[in-house]
């Protein structure tokens, strides 16, 4: 395996039926948090981990996405005819110039492995990470991002990470749960791995996070899979088997995770990040405590 990550894989064709009707005629990707949507956090964490390569597994209506990463010549025209320079150079960092991305439509909601696999012909036998827009990672400042934690490991260690953080037993029923045994500070060899289970079957309350750095022998399983819970390919069962033919290390990232998956999640990061804007901190925190004091 080559040591330095250079593709991400984001899979991004998902409805966002949590958030209709929001998300009726725009990607639930493209929601923003302050002033970015939601995407362009997960891309800038992968930057910011060098990696170069952006693979979009995208589906129906996810135009939008390749828009917002696309040149936009009228309104960049408009915008210097304006005098408006600050705003100009905004809409050209959106995606770094050495930065390539790659579309590619995943033909059927298969789940998450299919996804995944969909990405098998760009990424070749490199290894690769993958980010779920819907997991917003925010660090403090001056902190290595998620991903970039996690691919620091992977050139340390030479196997697949995954990102994992302790969720209360009755949320189990929501993610891949993980079985591991001590390895080093702030990671854990993974014995086994579950998607879903009910909270009174669960291994352990270990929940995967949304981030992973795989080895390429993960398209070999994915490839073999027969559709599992939900009537799905999913990542997690791919895992469960790479795991039996390599290390696999579970790993306590540096961050907090907002769920962007669900209106409570969304509402949280949308608080956190509209607190830590140089435009709006003071004004929305000062907003905040005189909307507690009303209650």
């Amino acid at each position: 395996m080559t040591q330095r990550i250079r593709k991400a894989v984001f899979p991004v064709a998902g409805l966002g039926s949590r958030f209709l009707p929001a998300t009726k005629a725009q990607p639930k990707e493209m929601m923003p948090v302050v002033d970015k949507p939601l995407i362009q956090y997960a891309v800038e964490e992968a930057v910011a981990a060098g990696i170069t390569e952006m693979i979009f597994i995208t589906g129906r209506n996810k135009r939008a996405i390749e828009d917002h990463f696309d040149k936009a010549y009228e309104l960049e025209s408009e915008l210097e005819a304006a005098d408006k320079h600050e705003l100009l150079e905004l809409v050209r960092q959106v995606i770094p110039k050495n930065i390539n991305c790659i579309y590619i439509r995943q033909s059927a909601p298969l789940g998450l492995g299919h996804a995944v696999l969909c990405a098998r012909p760009v990424v070749g036998d490199e290894p690769f990470a993958v980010l779920l827009a819907d997991d917003f990672m925010d660090v403090p400042e001056g902190q290595r991002p998620v991903i970039a934690q996690m691919t620091d490991l992977f050139v340390y260690e030479r196997c697949s990470v995954l990102g994992v953080q302790q969720v209360p037993r009755e949320h189990t029923r929501q993610y891949g749960i993980v079985s591991a045994v001590p390895y080093r500070e702030n990671a854990e060899l993974i014995t086994d791995i579950v998607e879903k289970p009910d909270p009174e079957k669960a291994p352990s309350t270990l929940a995967v996070a949304g981030r992973y750095v795989l080895s390429a022998k993960i398209f070999d399983f994915l490839e073999r899979l027969d559709k599992g819970a939900g009537g799905e390919i999913q990542l997690t069962d791919g895992i469960a088997a790479l795991l039996r033919a390599e290390r696999v290390l579970a790993y306590s990232y540096s961050g907090q995770r907002y769920d962007c998956g669900s209106k409570l999640g969304y509402l949280k990061a949308m608080t956190a990040m509209g607190l830590k804007h140089a435009e709006t901190s003071i004004a929305y925190r000062n907003f905040l405590e005189e909307l507690a004091l009303q209650k």
